[in-house]
């Protein structure tokens, strides 16, 4: 009797081992804070109207609460944990920074701060402050707006910064604040078309080192995302496919043609004069380092509003109604975004 023997042959797959991916959510958020001024008077610059004895009576108790809103609205809007980059406007200097990142409620976060010193008559500036641990500091440089005429008022400098994200990405940050529609629309938007032109010559000079760049724009623009500073200069539209990556994108245009939507009431309509535009290298869902317009928002929290008792509705529930100090946040609601990042371990 024979037996069959059967030899079972086991092949061992030899396999190469693949990175795991990781998906981290960073959230950037911009807000005009509505003159945040100190108690001090610098003799360079005209911020009389925001001392004690001035008819505004801004003194160190109601400084020390505008911190304390500025420190809990940016936690709030940050909601699980503090945004990673926070862009400001109307920071008067860098005590209120140093004050705001190390002696409020958000002294916790860790956060650290770049700013400009701009020439603009009342002393506001522009910051983005960034949490060291998500975003590694590279350079940052104030870009100057010269004056189109003599007797034109300087303006405040944009703010360009370039750092690195946990998955060693490079992202441009530009903080912006443009003129404002003091003495209406038309005669003042030659130097908000004039920053704009600004603005797109650095971009434009990043895509030509790298049509790929990964480019944030946030701020105050005194426009809505139709004007022609935005639309035309910039060309800083919606997202419609096909996108292009060496193109600007306004992620929130679309939703500002929705009713009563808005960062910022004016005579009882709202309107977005706060923008969040991005490089086209951003919006694509399969890099390493992206965001879309769903991913971008007004956070309208609720007491950040206040009833609008004129219009109807709420408005933002500003520091001074005129100058009677009625203790709110701002005139303006902050907008953020989320940003996806791809790590791979």
């Amino acid at each position: 009797m024979k037996t069959r023997i059967v030899v079972c042959c086991f092949i061992c797959f030899l396999s190469v081992p693949t990175q795991a991916q990781h998906i981290d959510s960073l959230r950037i958020m911009f807000w005009n804070v509505e003159n945040l001024f100190d108690c001090k008077h610098d003799s360079l610059k005209q911020d009389q109207e925001f001392l004690p004895e001035a008819l505004r009576h801004w003194h160190y108790g109601r400084y020390k609460k505008k911190l304390a809103d500025v420190a809990r609205t940016i936690a709030a809007v940050g909601e699980w944990k503090p945004p990673v980059l926070v862009g400001l406007c109307e920071v008067e200097n860098d005590s209120v920074l140093r004050d705001l990142t190390r002696y409020s409620p958000l002294k916790k976060y860790g956060y650290r701060y770049v700013m400009t010193n701009s020439p603009d008559n009342r002393g506001i500036d522009v910051a983005l402050l960034y949490q060291r641990g998500h975003f590694k500091l590279i350079n940052h440089r104030s870009i100057r707006i010269p004056c189109l005429h003599a007797k034109e008022r300087p303006t405040r400098d944009i703010l360009h910064v370039t750092g690195v994200t946990l998955n060693l990405d490079t992202l441009h940050v530009f903080v912006v604040h443009t003129p404002s529609r003091s003495g209406g629309q038309k005669a003042s938007e030659p130097r908000r078309l004039q920053v704009a032109q600004i603005i797109k010559d650095a971009t434009d000079s990043l895509f030509q080192t790298s049509p790929d760049s990964k480019i944030i724009i946030m701020g105050d623009f005194n426009d809505y995302p139709h004007n022609k500073s935005i639309a035309m200069v910039l060309g800083a539209t919606a997202p419609i496919p096909p996108l292009k990556t060496n193109k600007l994108y306004n992620l929130l245009a679309s939703q500002s043609k929705q009713k009563d939507v808005g960062s910022y009431k004016y005579k009882g309509e709202w309107g977005l004069l706060d923008q969040l535009i991005v490089s086209g290298a951003l919006l694509d869902s399969n890099g390493s380092t992206h965001t879309s317009e769903e991913m971008a928002h007004i956070a309208g929290l609720t007491f950040l509003l206040t009833e609008d008792a004129k219009y109807g509705g709420v408005q933002p529930f500003r520091t001074y109604n005129g100058m009677r100090y009625q203790g709110g946040f701002s005139d303006h609601l902050p907008v953020y975004l989320d940003l996806k990042v791809k790590t791979q371990f």
